[in-house]
């Protein structure tokens, strides 16, 4: 994968269970969010661990940032970037681009693909879950 951020053992063996087209996208959003991480010196280093036996990511530096989770979304059984649903990281989202991004609830942004044109609103959704304790 990349050998920036290589993916912990454990983290890899998670994502060898999603189906290989879930697994690609996820992939895909894992490499967005260190690609967030690094642009943002705000966010800082990233710990890649297991949540509820899913890969997530949450900042080393304590009250920064709020946990991403990547995984499958059970009832549409597509990808997704989930967040923590006490926080208003999806409704901010979906106030600021609308049907341009695929909700699930006030948990997750779901991606059907993963491609040019959702992008930039997915880094600025990530990089809101990466400081979200930074503006709150």
């Amino acid at each position: 994968m990349n050998d920036l951020n290589p993916i912990p053992s454990p983290v890899n063996a998670a994502y060898e269970r999603f189906e290989t087209a879930q697994r690609d996208t996820l992939l895909k959003a894992r490499a967005l969010i260190f690609e967030v991480a690094r642009e943002d010196k705000n966010i800082g280093e990233l710990e890649e661990v297991l949540r509820w036996g899913e890969p997530a990511y949450i900042t080393s530096k304590k009250k920064t940032g709020s946990t991403i989770r990547l995984a499958v979304e059970k009832q549409s059984g597509q990808p997704a970037i989930f967040f923590n649903c006490q926080t208003t990281l999806v409704e901010d989202m979906r106030s600021r681009f609308g049907t341009e991004l695929t909700y699930s609830k006030n948990r997750a942004i779901l991606l059907p693909s993963l491609d040019d044109t959702i992008k930039s609103a997915l880094k600025f959704a990530i990089g809101a879950a990466l400081s979200y304790h930074l503006r709150n």
